[in-house]
């Protein structure tokens, strides 16, 4: 029997060996949103020692308004879909930010707090969804990823301060 999820209730710690829909199931493409997450995962883990973890995006509204307020400025994206889940937390001198959404995109925030070498902006939908019309402007990269079969990438760099 598989083991049970990581959760306290209000977070989620995200396994990247058993990849699980918890907390994305209102998802169309709730499996391939789960191996984006647990790829997000398995990277941090293995480059900064750093346990991924989420919450509803109604319990880290902080993090859905600084990614969405980010968009909007930036370049006028608004997101129609709900959010699922969010999280933010900083490695080393990055401060990170995701949120996850029921139309299976994966929308990340990377921002150097010592000033601006490397502040972006990633999108990431999930292989079984066609990229929202917000973001069909920007071409998108791919390659494989055993968690989370092809990933699409796509990216801007932040020009302002947040």
């Amino acid at each position: 029997m598989p083991a049970s999820p990581k959760t306290n209730g209000d977070t989620y710690t995200v396994d990247f060996h058993t990849v699980s829909p918890v907390g994305l199931e209102s998802s169309p493409v709730a499996a391939a949103l789960a191996g984006l997450r647990a790829n997000e995962a398995r990277y941090f883990k293995n480059k900064y020692d750093h346990i991924f973890t989420v919450a509803p995006a109604s319990k880290a509204k902080s993090a859905v308004d600084w990614v969405h307020r980010i968009l909007k400025e930036e370049r006028g994206i608004v997101i129609s879909s709900r959010p699922l889940e969010a999280t933010s937390f900083q490695v080393e001198n990055i401060r990170m930010a995701y949120v996850f959404y029921e139309s299976g995109l994966s929308i990340n925030v990377m921002y150097t707090i010592d000033g601006p070498s490397k502040r972006a902006v990633g999108f990431k939908p999930s292989e079984d969804m066609e990229v929202p019309e917000q973001l069909s402007k920007f071409k998108f990269a791919r390659q494989k990823s055993k968690l989370a079969g092809v990933i699409r990438g796509s990216y801007f760099v932040i020009k302002n301060e947040y």
